[in-house]
């Protein structure tokens, strides 16, 4: 029968999941660590417990060299004509034991044995713990709250203490103590005190697990849950398709009267869900991942680093991003893509800009806003300005910092800017940067004859056009038994022979001006 002592050693075995072999060796170890304390040796010394009668016996052990000149350790060595007078069977390489008296082992040395044996208990449990859970990762677990800290809950999971820091828990759950939940094992994490075991309430599996335990199609693999994207405590968005075709697999999930995923809303305490229906197709599939936002159309701009470009409507803009991006962020995480969106005046916008960078765009001397002066121009130009264009995308702040420049003055070149913006009607193009001259057909014969000669243009001067030429000769025309073709015919020829007439007339009253100013010199 066994001993007592070996009963209380299973008895504590069965309470902290160990083996019973491994509390009698700490056992053991203690006795021989207190007897070699007491007797102030380094000997090797070994413990053996008797499981009958429960007689703890120490011994010193020595190893048998052959010569002399092999010692190396005296302490622990002895050679093998010694070993021979003791034991004549004794052979090299073999040991020799003596027995150690444990009858004066006091209080200290039991103590010693005590915290010995503890920590010995405590390494064997933490291997337990680990071992039993280490390869259970990503299980679903019922657990009991044991109790709450000020950031961690502690759970009792059965043979070990479970812990759910605060990155893993939902904002929207409160725990009792003594209440039974259901959480996810995430890891064991051997840490210096021991095993910790971490379980988690955020984890997506939490929400595949309760799916399963709700739908029977998800549980017989009718219908398959392809993809899970969660923020825990505010959405989750779950991709699921079936392989029968007459199942709908958003309806089995849904349940008669959302009575299926109403359950799992409340085990989940009121966090919202969405249920997609999976696709292939990565264009399809992204449109209803953005559920609830209608989608315009969908574009793959690189495949290889799995980027789609959306665009919405700008009504839907708001709604397709959801609030902090959790809508986009969470069709990002459910797609495995990199998600660009845009509103279609975005998107105009990008265009425009791209045709204008391909074309050159315009680009206008910063001299043709003559309001400016010529102070002004130097030291815009100085600072890098020197397109119209540029200007005007300047904000004031910027042209304050141009050095020279200050409020006044950046008021008096936004006037200028906006002066000569405003001096061209819409669909009029703005004047090309300044050229060769070429001949005039907007102003009188008198004005050009005054700029040939050196001379200021009169002030009053009415300039013309060749439309108001054309006007002038088609008043006495009879156009009435015209056709709409032969008019616009007749039209164009006026135009032309106006034109004609207007240079050679300029032509011969510069001549005579000439001739006359020979005559006089």
């Amino acid at each position: 029968m066994p001993s007592v002592l070996y009963q209380t050693i299973e008895t504590l075995s069965r309470d902290k999941g160990i083996e019973a072999d491994i509390v009698v060796g700490a056992v053991e170890d203690a006795i021989a660590l207190a007897t070699r304390k007491y007797y102030k040796t380094q000997e090797n010394m070994r413990a053996e417990m008797d499981r009958e009668t429960g007689e703890i016996r120490a011994y010193v052990y020595k190893t048998v060299v052959e010569t002399p000149e092999q010692v190396e350790d005296s302490i622990n060595q002895m050679t093998l004509e010694q070993a021979r007078e003791l034991a004549p069977e004794v052979e090299v390489g073999g040991e020799l034991r003596f027995y150690k008296d444990t009858t004066p082992l006091g209080r200290i040395a039991a103590q010693m044995a005590k915290q010995v044996i503890f920590q010995k208990v405590r390494e064997a449990e933490r291997d337990t713990v680990f071992n039993e859970y280490n390869h259970r990762a990503g299980e679903v677990i019922t657990a009991t709250v044991k109790r709450l800290e000020p950031m961690d809950v502690i759970f009792d999971i059965g043979k070990a203490e479970a812990r759910m820091p605060k990155r893993e828990q939902s904002r929207l759950e409160q725990f009792a103590v003594g209440e039974r939940v259901r959480v996810v094992l995430l890891r064991v994490d051997r840490a210096a005190k021991g095993p910790q075991v971490i379980v988690s309430r955020a984890s997506p599996i939490l929400v595949q697990n309760l799916f399963q335990s709700e739908v029977p199609e998800i549980y017989d693999a009718t219908v398959n849950i392809k993809a899970i994207a969660r923020e825990a405590g505010e959405r989750t968005k779950i991709a699921v398709q079936s392989r029968d075709k007459d199942v709908d697999p958003v309806g089995a999930c849904v349940g008669m009267k959302g009575m299926r995923v109403q359950s799992i809303i409340r085990e989940l305490r009121g966090e919202k869900i969405d249920i997609i229906e999976f696709s292939d197709e990565i264009t399809t599939f992204a449109e209803k991942a953005l559920q609830p936002a209608k989608v315009s159309r969908v574009s793959i701009t690189d495949l290889g680093e799995k980027q789609i470009e959306v665009i919405v409507d700008d009504t839907q803009l708001s709604l397709a991003i959801g609030k902090k991006g959790q809508n986009v962020r969470l069709a990002a995480k459910l797609l495995q893509w990199k998600i660009d969106i845009k509103s279609e005046e975005e998107k105009r916008q990008e265009v425009e800009q791209q045709m204008q960078a391909m074309s050159g765009g315009p680009s206008t001397p910063i001299e043709q806003v003559t309001e400016l002066g010529e102070n002004v121009l130097e030291k815009l130009i100085a600072a890098g300005i020197t397109t119209v264009e540029a200007l005007a995308d300047m904000t004031p702040e910027q042209l304050e910092e141009v050095p020279g420049i200050g409020e006044k003055t950046v008021e008096k070149i936004s006037v200028a800017v906006r002066h000569y913006f405003g001096q061209y009607e819409e669909g009029e193009e703005r004047p090309a940067p300044k050229a060769e001259p070429e001949a005039s057909f907007d102003k009188t014969p008198e004005a050009i004859l005054a700029e040939d000669a050196g001379k200021d243009a009169p002030r009053e001067v009415r300039s013309f056009s060749t439309e108001d030429i054309v006007e002038a000769e088609e008043e006495g025309s009879d156009t009435d038994a015209l056709s709409e073709a032969d008019a616009r015919e007749e039209r164009i020829e006026h135009d032309n022979d106006a034109v004609d007439t207007l240079v050679n007339e300029s032509e011969d009253v510069a001549t005579e001006g000439i001739d006359e100013g020979s005559g006089r010199g």
